[in-house]
């Protein structure tokens, strides 16, 4: 750090108030972005097995000439997988399918059904193989819609709107994917690369929840180690005393004294919100004061790209948590510089 010699956390608030800026650089300095990386989950595929089901596809529809209902269930039964590859040609999520397979076709298909049929068959590939009567018929007729869909393509549209047909491999039909499947061009890794989207970002949104998670670990493993109990609450978990749970409540929800919101997100607007959210905490905690009842102290764990985007956000989590902001690279200094110190045994 230069030439700051203190973190947020480590200073009085007087200080932070003398000289803000320093302190929101210190911060930014230290805000790390997963966006590089992200981890696998239990849903992913990796391209091999997109590949086999592509060809599996390919093979029963005699190279998609033959896209009709009977082939392309035949080639489910035999990898489930292939279903996800149909989607892609035409570039929907699952619940976009279920949607628009229900306005087709006239039998209504859940999207939440969609989605978990989307998810079932990457970890059970013979899935089809042991589906129920009604289940089965939800697929086939999602499979019937994909079929008109593709024979039909884009078709004319408005020259203010564009289709989601109009792609090289489905603007005309079965004819384009035809084409690209046979010219000479990696089809399946294209179609890859389109399941995934932007790239990763179909999977990016799907892990979500597991990126967030490795800050919460990283709390609670400084926690145990200081031998401090806590109160880990659960996603749209009802807390009394808050609208929404804070993600950490030391040492319990009946008699909290200290606050703990984590975060980790590579968007500024998703890093607006918990920004938003701790604000409200701090009032709460105000509000809590003003009734005679003890003040707890709120925790900022934070990290990610998003929350260096804006300094005026940063500002006001400085303000609200009175510097107690934390990174995953300053996680090791959590529990001295706060107030969770007054809590540890170890």
């Amino acid at each position: 750090m230069t030439p700051m010699t203190k973190y947020p956390f480590e200073a009085t608030y007087a200080e932070i108030e003398a000289d803000l800026d320093a302190f929101i650089d210190a911060v930014f300095g230290v805000l790390q972005s997963s966006f590089l990386i992200l981890p696998r989950g239990p849903g992913f595929v990796a391209y091999p097995e997109f590949q086999d089901a592509y060809e599996v596809l390919k093979r029963h529809t005699a190279g998609f000439a033959a896209v009709e209902l009977d082939p392309v269930m035949a080639a489910l039964t035999e990898d489930g997988l292939a279903f996800v590859v149909l989607r892609t040609i035409l570039g929907f999520t699952a619940p976009e399918l279920a949607y628009l397979t229900t306005q087709r076709m006239g039998l209504e298909v859940p999207q939440g059904y969609a989605r978990t049929f989307d998810r079932r068959v990457r970890g059970n590939r013979q899935a089809l193989r042991s589906i129920s009567p009604a289940g089965y018929e939800r697929v086939a007729t999602m499979v019937s819609a994909v079929c008109q869909l593709l024979a039909e393509g884009a078709g004319e549209t408005p020259a203010d709107m564009i289709h989601r047909l109009d792609k090289a491999d489905t603007h005309s039909g079965l004819d384009s994917v035809r084409h690209l499947a046979s010219a000479g061009v990696p089809y399946a890794m294209l179609l890859y690369e389109r399941f995934l989207g932007r790239p990763f970002a179909g999977h990016r949104d799907a892990v979500s929840g597991l990126v967030g998670k490795v800050m919460e670990v990283a709390i609670a493993e400084q926690l145990r180690q200081a031998g401090i109990s806590f109160r880990g609450t659960a996603r749209a978990e009802r807390i009394v005393g808050f609208d929404q749970a804070p993600d950490f409540i030391i040492p319990d929800e009946w008699h909290p004294q200290i606050i703990i919101e984590a975060k980790m997100t590579e968007d500024d607007g998703t890093a607006r919100d918990k920004v938003t959210r701790i604000q409200h905490l701090a009032e709460l905690g105000r509000q809590r004061q003003l009734r005679g009842l003890p003040r707890f102290q709120v925790v900022a764990c934070i990290d990610g790209r998003g929350f260096g985007v804006r300094r005026e956000d940063m500002r006001k989590l400085l303000e609200a948590t009175q510097g107690k902001v934390f990174t995953l690279k300053t996680m090791d200094r959590l529990v001295e510089n706060t107030a969770l110190k007054t809590f540890s045994t170890a």
